[in-house]
């Protein structure tokens, strides 16, 4: 047998071992919770992959969704509670004896669906099969015990403790819970913490090229979806009951996109009108390069850039489905493009995402301050890139899907002083008071506003 063979048949056999081990809803989810904790991949990347290649029918795959996401999101209250039953460290336990438990822990304190019982059975057995007799022992020994003392389980006390009472019971890390109290204080923090555990809003953007607000409210209605017209914007409607949205044959069609409406408020404070030649500096995967598109009635000229071919295929592959022609990608660095310069130039500068942490919680466990602080640098390029694109009288408008000081105001305001040609233009008067911070910059919140963290400034070069 050829080497390429051997290895061929070698890596089939461990494929299907390796399927075979991690099988049914429970098994997949500890699969994937085991690459999310070893990997650098994020959670909705290993989740998409694995509802592609997985045989679960529809009812399974939700289930999946509802239990790794919920693991993810609960991780940090599920931790406190086993570590307190766990004998010996749980930090350091096998990843398939952790994941299990945590798994099990989480139909048990949150799923009504599945009975205590079944839920250790299940965990058990899982263990067994991968790890043998004595963790599955464990196993047992761990969720019974916790079952049976599950009404009188103890947290920190806030009073003595605060911080750590606020990271375990409202499952954040405790760096983050300490900004905010600082920031925030303890009644606002806790709301916060509570609208990022909630499960996410499902918003759906019409697309006008494709379709009017009446039309699309008649198609919503005929098949019993409820929701809700955009707080802010009429082109938003927020679902109130999940859906598998993309299988909608209007999906396909065109006739809206899924984006959160905190994002298409740094959209509106572009202003732009059909005539323009408009810069996304940061484009993929296009939400924004799409709502922009629309607002000018796919006219004028809308130049998207990314660094990544495959990235841009994905939005060249969006902006079909939804009928814009005005939009041209192009592969490149941002920091290394030039071009005659713009109208409008948009700088939706990559973040921490903590604005995002109900669509994407394992984003609290994946960085810390230090990567807060490394990305500053990086936003203030851009930001200085973004402002040499622009033609004078032109505008910029810096965003971030984030609530973090340092990644919004004072990346603007370090611009500012380092940049007397560009003036910050206030928001207020044009946008309504409760979405604006001090400065007249956008700024929303999940709790305040039950939508994504967001930031937004309008900065003019001014015309000498």
């Amino acid at each position: 047998m050829s080497e390429e063979i051997k290895d061929s048949t070698e890596f089939k056999l461990e494929y299907h071992s390796v399927k075979n081990l991690y099988e049914g809803v429970r098994g997949l989810a500890v699969k994937i919770l085991n690459r999310v904790e070893r990997t650098d991949a994020y959670l909705n990347r290993l989740l998409d992959n694995e509802m592609k290649n997985t045989e679960l029918e529809g009812p399974d795959k939700a289930l999946l969704f509802e239990i790794v996401h919920g693991v993810i999101r609960w991780m940090g209250r599920l931790d406190w509670i086993l570590n307190g039953f766990y004998k010996g460290t749980f930090s350091k336990a096998i990843p398939n004896l952790k994941n299990g438990l945590r798994v099990a822990l989480y139909q048990i304190l949150f799923l009504d669906r599945v009975p205590d019982y079944a839920a250790v059975n299940e965990a058990v057995e899982f263990v067994k099969k991968l790890q043998g007799v004595k963790p599955a022992g464990l196993t047992n020994a761990v969720l019974r015990n916790i079952i049976r003392n599950k009404d009188g389980i103890r947290y920190p006390n806030p009073d003595e403790d605060l911080i750590g009472y606020l990271s375990a019971y409202y499952s954040h890390p405790s760096w983050m819970v300490k900004r905010y109290v600082e920031r925030f204080g303890r009644v606002e923090t806790e709301e916060l913490l509570n609208a990022n555990n909630e499960k996410p809003y499902l918003t759906l953007r019409l697309n006008a090229i494709r379709s009017q607000p009446d039309e699309f409210k008649s198609l919503l209605d005929s098949v019993h979806l409820r929701y809700n017209v955009g707080r802010y914007l009429a082109e938003f409607f927020k679902l109130q009951n999940l859906t598998n949205i993309t299988a909608w044959e209007y999906f396909t069609r065109g006739y809206f996109n899924i984006q959160d409406e905190s994002a298409g408020l740094a959209c509106r404070l572009l202003r732009v009108s059909d005539d323009m030649r408009v810069l996304d500096l940061c484009a993929a995967p296009g939400g924004k390069t799409a709502y922009i598109a629309a607002l000018m009635h796919d006219k004028g000229k809308i130049v998207a850039i990314d660094r990544y071919d495959s990235r841009l295929k994905i939005l060249r592959k969006n902006m079909q489905r939804l009928g814009l022609k005005s939009i041209h990608t192009i592969e490149t660095d941002a920091l290394e493009y030039n071009d005659e310069p713009f109208d409008r130039v948009l700088a939706d500068v990559p973040c921490m995402g903590s604005g995002t942490l109900s669509k994407k919680p394992d984003i609290k466990w994946k960085k810390d301050i230090f990567d807060l602080r490394g990305l500053n640098d990086l936003q203030y390029n851009l930001l200085c890139k973004a402002g040499s694109l622009v033609k004078p009288g032109g505008v910029v408008v810096y965003s971030t899907c984030s609530i973090e000081p340092e990644e919004n105001f004072e990346i603007v305001e370090r611009f500012l002083s380092d940049n007397s040609n560009f003036k910050l233009e206030s928001a207020k008067g044009k946008f309504p008071e409760d979405v604006l911070d001090e400065h007249g910059c956008i700024q929303t919140y999940p709790h305040r506003h039950k939508m994504d963290g967001a930031f937004a400034a309008k900065l003019v070069k001014v015309e000498y």
